[in-house]
């Protein structure tokens, strides 16, 4: 059986420049752009080219790390349209054709990310094991200033923190490569973070390693996800809230299906170098999240050391750095500010989702969890929600302790 990718391979060949296939076109630059492989051009760069196209991003040339040359000539916004015009167009329009938008994009992004790799965690390494949309960035630099004792500095948190999944030289671009010991040499605790979103399952284990693993009510992820989407990649393109929805309940969901990277870090919660975290508890109660996290690395923080941790980890001071944690700037040149940090609420979905929408990602959370032999306590978490008032967020109404 052939495949819609197939499909849309064949014909992103057919009417395609030679040069834009071999990746000195900004199609190819957009995938570099967000640390994907040069397959996934076919699905999203094609879209990227069209906002191009449409005005909505610059045409300027690929970033790179600081400190690294560019190395590829400005594309003329010209030759810009033109790509837009030969790319997109038939590709998206085959998508539809094939009922395959946005789902075959999706499936294409998760294949370009790759595995963890062949190393082998060790005793100065903090996995950031978080499912996409879920606080990975504002976990991340928790343990950065924990590791630092309340006083990192970066110009972009990926110059600290490795994510190892992330390809080839398109992931050398966006963080440090993960054999480089610079980030825990240089750490007063001799500690560094390690990004990831992979299941607890296809991670390596050590148990001299400490693994954090932060989980979110999937119907705010799904909101954060949209917007994220949206705003970062497909701008005016991005599919019906209601075909994000199908999706995202999908095995083709951005990063797999929630309940399956749920179930992974739940069955691995009792190990003592694991902490579980919600991310409803860590909104609820930061001291207090950073303290358990703190512990689980193994450093004591002095009273002075955890309120300058707190205070740079607030939303607010998180908010006004946001350009540290974005990948879109990280990669390329020009790109808007404030995609990866948007509200960081907690049971804010009613700004998207409808009461039955919100009823429908339970309904679906809740079986996938049983069906996967999970026993983490949903309706205590996520399931127990209140209908919104007029103007006012629903919210859930339970917490639960996850460890």
């Amino acid at each position: 059986m052939i495949t819609a990718e197939a499909r849309v391979g064949t014909v992103y060949r057919a009417i395609t420049p030679r040069a834009l296939r071999r990746g000195r076109a900004s199609a190819h630059r957009a995938a570099a752009s967000l640390g994907l492989l040069p397959g996934f051009a076919p699905g999203f760069a094609a879209a990227y080219t069209a906002r191009v196209l449409r005005g909505e991003v610059p045409t300027s040339a690929a970033g790179a790390r600081p400190g690294r040359a560019r190395g590829r000539p400005r594309t003329s916004g010209r030759f810009v349209r033109a790509i837009g015009l030969l790319v997109f167009w038939p590709l998206v329009f085959i998508l539809k054709l094939c009922g395959q938008w946005p789902a075959a994009m999706t499936r294409m992004m998760n294949r370009a990310m790759g595995s963890f790799g062949p190393y082998q965690p060790g005793a100065h390494d903090v996995l950031v094991c978080s499912y996409f949309k879920s606080g990975t960035n504002w976990t991340m630099h928790i343990a950065v200033q924990i590791a630092h004792r309340g006083n990192a500095h970066f110009e972009h948190i990926h110059d600290l923190v490795a994510w190892p999944e992330v390809p080839g030289r398109f992931g050398r671009d966006i963080a440090v490569p993960i054999e480089d010991e610079a980030p825990w040499r240089d750490a007063p605790t001799g500690l560094r973070i390690i990004k990831t979103h992979l299941r607890f399952d296809q991670l390596p284990y050590c148990e001299a390693a400490r693994y954090i693993c932060v989980v979110r009510d999937p119907k705010d992820v799904f909101v954060s996800s949209y917007h994220f989407v949206r705003n970062s990649m497909l701008g005016s393109l991005m599919p019906s809230k209601q075909q994000w929805l199908r999706t995202f309940l999908s095995p083709d969901a951005v990063c797999g299906p929630w309940a399956a990277h749920l179930a992974s870090c739940w069955q691995a919660r009792p190990r003592p170098n694991v902490l579980l975290l919600t991310y409803e508890e860590m909104r609820h109660d930061l001291p207090a999240a950073v303290r358990r996290i703190a512990a689980l690395m193994g450093v004591q923080l002095s009273a002075a050391e955890l309120e300058a941790v707190v205070r740079q980890t607030g939303f607010a001071h998180m908010q006004q750095i946001a350009d540290r944690f974005e990948i879109n700037q990280r990669v390329r040149a020009g790109q808007p500010r404030a995609t990866m940090i948007r509200r960081g609420e907690a049971g804010g979905s009613a700004e998207l989702l409808t009461h039955a929408e919100q009823q429908h990602i339970d309904v679906h959370c809740r079986a996938e969890l049983a069906r996967l032999g999970c026993n983490f306590d949903y309706d205590a978490a996520y399931g127990a929600f209140s209908p919104p008032r007029p103007g006012q967020p629903g919210r859930s109404t339970a917490k639960v302790s996850a460890n």
